[in-house]
């Protein structure tokens, strides 16, 4: 695999002599062979250059060989390194969505779109992962599933990310609807190959037409994805058989001229259907997307969309605002400078905003529909719907936003709170002796920028009250947590916790809990987590003598007299390598050191752990025995009544063609659980036996 990647490598970048060695030694077999090749293909298919490559492939290494790594950052160029280090403060955006944490979602969304290389190398890297999730799914593995599904879906949507838009959304489609999933995939209008023979035939005569108008084109076909159906059917509360671009094709040609000459041409041929003919080109959608549609009834009397746009626009839908740099050395400032320049909007009053306000801005502002108003001087601003008259205020400017004392609709005088419609006329009514905005206010507007300017109002006039307000709040919050937390504890905590914020002082921490940017739950817990390292550290250091003094026979690090109990994910038993986890309140949580649970725990509350010598203790475990044959049930129930051991449970069940067997048993060591497996393994017909997790 890894000469496959290395020829990849070589095969789509120009490397010079220095990045040809550096990349033999940074590409190394402990790594995710499989994940890196799909990378290198999406850099590839976007024409990344070798900056982006080599940042990557030493971001890769660092993940495996994190010592050996830092040697060769000053091989590096600068750009390189920087995005080396961008990739690190992302190690693993995955985790990072698991954890529900809005506070570290917000920091890596941030921190990605910096970069859209490193967007787009992120969405590779999530696009490989969710491909490769099967039901059913671990609850942990469901919040990633959902994270996708309602963020970077959408922010690949709006990005005019295509690729990874379809990708995103049939797969969480699959494994979040299975059973809506199944249902279209089996249904007879979604049978690829009726559908694929109609195409074939309209492919033919669109090939016919480029002929004879010749013009040099090319031709896509495509079966509307499952979940857009799905999506369709539900928007729209219609049946199946009325959604008319179930099948579609693409032509695309070289001008503008050509696109309108071949819709004359195919509807010499085809019916349209006259309500379904848009003109994309000539009145672009609002994210600058360009095409001619139509929708024509083809030969089997089913309806079939064409799609017909130059190679550029296409290109645009495909790759979206990663054509800013892709084609940069091409183009002047167009339209999707503009739609970036919001998107960079939206990051630039982050750091101003609570975590789940921040997001719940990036699904209004950026992943909801537009609205456009004007000024009465003709001036035209793009909202998010259900935008207000104070939006539009603080659109125009800061000063005219806080001074905003009303507004006029097309002429008629409204309320402050009044929703915009499109095409509104909007002029706003100042009093330069009004006292500012009102936090009522934030409750009414929808854009991420007017909601910035008025925090950033109360932060700068009611500073003081913020803190004395914030401090309060606090206390009261740590208060219900009631933690045992010493003055100078809590001082240093807060310290810590604020200089990670990018503050200098805990005032400045309770300013802004006070003024409402940052959630208390989010320091709260920070400093809990802070609390609770420090208590498993002086456990760890100092060896704390609990109770049950030798009874389970365990050295937890040394000692004896730690409280231990035994994880009931792995069932230790005697003679397994062990680990001990210092849990919260419940002592000393003992696991197998090949339990799959300890990548989830803390590795800061792990602690070393073995068999006391000559321990009496008793241990229940289960032997998974799997047979093919459903008359052993039988023999192997004799076979675990007679095996020297307490018998404490037997059942079974059929999976498939297989009958799978739990059988539970008192031991006092590993090695009668070993003698056991070998029993059941003579036994005729069984296929295999283990030890269950």
């Amino acid at each position: 695999m890894r000469e496959k990647i290395i020829e990849n490598i070589k095969a789509n970048f120009k490397l010079s002599p220095h990045e040809n060695k550096l990349m033999n030694a940074l590409v190394v077999e402990d790594m995710n062979l499989d994940r890196l090749n799909h990378v290198i293909d999406v850099m590839a298919e976007y024409r990344m250059q070798n900056e982006v490559l080599m940042g990557y492939l030493l971001f890769q290494f660092y993940k495996v060989r994190g010592k050996e790594a830092e040697e060769y950052v000053k091989e590096l160029t600068v750009s390189q390194q920087k995005l080396y280090e961008t990739f690190k403060l992302l190690r693993n955006v995955n985790t990072i969505s698991k954890s529900g944490e809005a506070e570290d979602i917000k920091r890596m969304f941030v921190a990605i779109c910096q970069d859209i290389r490193v967007v787009i190398i992120k969405f590779a890297t999530i696009d490989y992962d969710l491909m490769r999730i099967t039901l059913p799914m671990e609850e942990e593995t469901k919040k990633f599933v959902k994270m996708v599904s309602e963020i970077f879906s959408p922010l690949a949507e709006s990005l005019g990310l295509a690729r990874f838009k379809s990708s995103f959304e049939e797969n969480t489609f699959k494994l979040l609807e299975p059973k809506a999933y199944n249902e279209l995939k089996n249904n007879a209008l979604m049978k690829t190959d009726d559908n694929m023979r109609q195409m074939q035939i309209v492919e033919k005569k669109l090939v016919k037409i480029l002929g004879e108008l010749q013009i040099e084109g090319e031709i896509q076909k495509r079966q509307k994805h499952y979940y857009s159906v799905y999506k369709k059917i539900q928007k729209k509360n219609i049946t199946l058989g009325k959604v008319y671009d179930l099948l579609a094709m693409r032509v695309l040609v070289p001008s503008v001229e050509d696109c309108y000459s071949v819709l004359g041409k195919i509807h010499a041929i085809y019916k349209p259907i006259p309500e379904r003919v848009k003109d994309y080109i000539a009145n672009p959608k609002p994210n600058g997307y360009q095409s001619l549609h139509t929708t024509i009834i083809a030969d089997n009397n089913r309806p079939l969309e064409i799609q017909i746009r130059t190679f550029e626009m296409h290109r645009h839908a495909e790759y979206g605002i990663a054509a800013h740099w892709i084609y940069k050395e091409r183009r002047k400032q167009n339209k999707f400078d503009a739609k970036f320049a919001r998107f960079k909007e939206i990051l630039e009053h982050a750091d101003e905003l609570p975590p789940e306000e921040f997001l719940e801005t990036l699904k209004s502002d950026l992943y909801g529909e537009s609205i456009f108003v004007q000024t009465p001087k003709g001036k035209v601003l793009e909202l998010p719907v259900h935008s207000t008259i104070i939006d539009f205020a603080y659109a125009i400017h800061s000063e005219i936003g806080n001074k905003c004392v009303g507004g006029k609709i097309n002429g008629k005088l409204y309320p402050i709170t009044t929703e915009l419609k499109n095409g509104d006329t909007v002029e706003i009514i100042t009093n330069q002796n009004s006292k500012g905005p009102s936090r009522d206010w934030l409750k009414h507007v929808k854009t991420s920028s007017a909601r910035s300017k008025i925090r950033t109002f109360f932060k700068s006039e009611f500073k003081e009250e913020n803190t004395r307000i914030g401090k309060n709040i606090f206390e009261q919050a740590l208060k219900a947590k009631n933690l045992n937390i010493s003055k100078v504890e809590k001082e240093r905590f807060l310290d810590e916790i604020a200089s990670s914020l990018m503050m200098e002082t805990p005032e400045m921490l309770y300013a802004e809990i006070g003024g409402g940017t940052l959630q208390v739950t989010s320091v709260i817990g920070r400093l809990t987590n802070l609390y609770y390292k420090e208590k498993a550290k002086e456990v760890t250091e100092e060896k704390v003598i609990e109770v049950k003094k030798d009874k389970d026979g365990v050295l937890v690090d040394g000692d004896s007299g730690l409280l231990i109990r035994f994880a009931g994910c792995c069932s230790p038993v005697m003679g397994d390598e062990i680990i001990g986890y210092i849990s919260r309140g419940r002592g000393v949580t003992i696991h197998r050191k090949e339990c799959p649970n300890i990548k989830y725990l803390e590795s800061e509350r792990l602690i070393s752990a073995k068999w006391e010598q000559n321990a009496g203790s008793k241990f229940y475990a289960t032997i998974k025995v799997v047979s093919s044959d459903d008359k052993t049930s039988d023999y192997i129930n004799n076979v675990a009544r007679n095996l020297k051991l307490n018998l404490k449970g037997f059942s079974f069940k059929r999976v498939k063609n297989d009958v799978i067997f739990d059988i539970v048993v008192e031991v006092s060591n590993k090695d009668e659980i070993d003698s056991a497996i070998r029993t059941f393994e003579s036994v005729k017909g069984v296929e295999k036996v283990y030890r269950s997790e």
